[in-house]
């Protein structure tokens, strides 16, 4: 049946489309001279989550410090002294166990070319690598034996000096180890930080020339370190 209601009802136009472009996302580009607007911050307190970082140990830097200097003679091909750098991180900062698996995977590559040399050391580098192999088993006549050769092929050597040093003090020969740690302090002012802490250096931390030496002033500044050089290598 013909519903009368429903003829004179009025037509329902549909709902205009909305003319404005739907909302972006958030993570849409802002355009270039809009300041975006701020982010949200987050409702945990700042305190607690810093508290939940890990905290470095005081020793890290300067552990990292001497790694790196380790590097740095690895780098240059100075065998020896990246050995006795690297070995210096393992004795003086054993709590830094982390940094301790790159240290030794860098003293393999050390000792693999050691490996390849002669038995007999023939130049300035493979003298002190010996040493520091020598210093290492005990060997402190062998060790002095072997440096006195770098020094006196390369008079001005500070690390071969303050391995003298080293040898001589684990020899129970205070005299003789002050009076080299002073000629390497001269030469180069870093290895009076090193001495500072080296345990190899332990017999003469009571001797009063051994304290004096490591507050005396003199030697190069900081900032003009002498390089590592050999005769052989220039």
């Amino acid at each position: 049946m013909f519903s009368v209601r429903a003829a004179f009802m009025p037509k329902q136009r549909p709902a205009p489309k909305s003319t404005k472009a739907p909302a972006r996302a958030s993570s849409a580009r802002t355009p270039r001279g809009v300041k975006a607007p701020a982010q949200p911050r987050p409702t945990a307190p700042v305190a607690a989550i810093a508290s939940d970082a890990p905290k470095r140990r005081s020793t890290y830097v300067e552990a990292v410090a001497l790694y790196e200097r380790g590097l740095d003679a690895l780098q240059r091909h100075a065998y020896p002294q990246a050995a006795h750098l690297l070995e210096s991180v393992l004795r003086q900062y054993p709590e830094e166990r982390d940094l301790h698996e790159r240290v030794r995977l860098y003293l393999n590559i050390c000792q693999r070319h050691a490996a390849q040399r002669e038995a007999v050391p023939q130049t300035i580098d493979e003298r002190l690598y010996a040493a520091t192999l020598a210093i290492n088993g005990g060997q402190y006549d062998k060790a002095i034996a072997h440096l006195r050769l770098v020094r006196d092929e390369d008079p001005d050597n500070d690390h071969a000096i303050y391995m003298l040093a080293v040898a001589h003090a684990q020899r129970g020969e205070p005299a003789e180890a002050v009076a080299h740690l002073e000629r390497a302090i001269a030469l180069n002012s870093e290895n009076r930080a090193l001495a500072r802490h080296d345990p190899d250096l332990e017999p003469l931390r009571a001797d009063d020339a051994f304290r004096a030496a490591l507050e005396a002033p003199h030697g190069f500044p900081p900032n003009q370190r002498r390089p590592f050089k050999t005769r052989s290598a220039q």
